[in-house]
């Protein structure tokens, strides 16, 4: 096999989360005799794998690690394959050990690769971009980012908004008229989600405002683009979740989330809490969207995994013998001890903003809640 070049730029390997298919085609590689690695490799990992639809890069990267975010360390890039951006069902990955006996991936192109790699003609595109894997399962972000439970303070401050109503109405539902300010430079026929501004959510940390609760109230269209800078869109609502009100925001119906990542810990030392979750639920489990008060500004990127630490309980220390040993008038003041935090899941980020992000939780050892703190895995 030719000569393999390592990459840590974007790439896409997949696997399915817990619960789907993961089948290996051979039993586990032994790594090589005399040599070892202090890359944590599962101890189970296949010598194989063949991509299937459905998978996710960060369960394959499971597969073969205990340790999934150190994926870059074991992956390897073919210099025959000339994308190295995607990876596709069928497509298999092979686990070998050079000869210190370190690990790496290499990866052989199924039907699908072969066809991605292959030169593309200017009429046609013989494989399309869809059946690429996905790094985390898009559906479960695209859901969320398309009726988000966030808004960032940058949309608050600039974004578009509505200006009016038509009728002079003071709300407004299905079928109704709104003029909207800020949507300059857009087509008629393009759809926007109209978002009520909530309450404000801050940094634990300095108090700053870092967006807000967005309480999402329906969906409109262009009727008709603004005139010049100043000019006012009108939109109507084909979609109502609840009354729409002047100075609610527009914001567009599209999903910008990239998906060319592989996980990864952060290059800068990260230490943030979970500020906000999403649904209106107390509790947050695996699979759920969750807001941090961390971003780009602090080193962080989409595809960074952060450990979450639940904070301990905050208890009374009676002493030796315990509350028997107590007397009903010293009881009150016992002095109080806080336990220590006990890690509690991972999260990985998704979308970065200046000084917050949107992340996933993609294992929950336990429970986790607002003020939980995150940190370097």
């Amino acid at each position: 096999m030719k000569t393999l070049v390592k990459t840590f730029g974007a790439l896409l390997i997949a696997a399915a989360f817990t619960g789907a298919a993961l089948g290996a085609t051979d039993q586990p590689a032994p790594p090589a005799p005399g040599h070892s690695t202090s890359v944590p490799l599962a101890p189970d990992a296949p010598s194989s794998y063949i991509v299937k639809r459905g998978d996710t890069l960060w369960a394959i990267a499971g597969k073969f690690l205990s340790q999934p975010w150190y994926w870059p360390e074991i992956w390897y890039l073919n210099p025959e394959i000339k994308n190295p951006h995607l990876i596709y069902p069928g497509d298999t990955l092979h686990l070998v050990y050079d000869a210190n006996g370190r690990p790496h991936i290499e990866v052989e192109r199924g039907d699908l690769g072969r066809a991605a790699d292959a030169k593309l003609s200017p009429q046609v595109r013989t494989t399309p971009l869809d059946e690429a894997i996905k790094a985390i399962p898009y559906e479960i972000v695209a859901a969320f980012m398309s009726k988000p439970g966030v808004l960032n303070a940058d949309d608050v401050k600039h974004g578009a908004y509505v200006a009016a109503l038509g009728e002079r109405r003071v709300i407004a539902g299905v079928g109704d008229i709104l003029y909207a300010r800020g949507l300059t430079g857009v087509e008629p026929g393009s759809r926007y989600r109209i978002m009520h501004i909530g309450e404000k959510i801050t940094d634990p940390d300095d108090g700053t405002v870092l967006g807000y609760q967005g309480i999402y109230a329906g969906s409109a269209r262009i009727e008709r683009a603004a005139e010049g800078k100043k000019g006012l869109a009108k939109l109507m609502i084909n979609e109502s979740a609840r009354e729409a009100f002047i100075g609610d925001l527009l914001i567009p119906e599209t999903v910008d989330i990239a998906t060319d990542f592989i996980p990864r810990a952060p290059t800068r030392e990260v230490k943030g809490h979970i500020i906000s979750m999403i649904n209106g639920v107390n509790v947050i489990g695996q699979y759920q969207v969750v807001i941090i008060n961390r971003g780009k500004r602090h080193g962080l990127e989409p595809g960074n995994v952060l450990t979450v630490w639940q904070a301990g309980d905050t208890v009374k220390d009676y002493g030796r013998g315990g509350l028997p040993a107590r007397g009903e008038l010293t009881r009150p003041f016992a002095p109080s001890r806080n336990l220590p935090s006990e890690a509690a899941g991972t999260f990985m980020v998704f979308k970065t903003y200046d000084r917050l992000s949107y992340g996933l939780i993609l294992r929950a050892q336990s429970d986790m809640h607002v003020g939980d703190s995150v940190k370097n895995p």
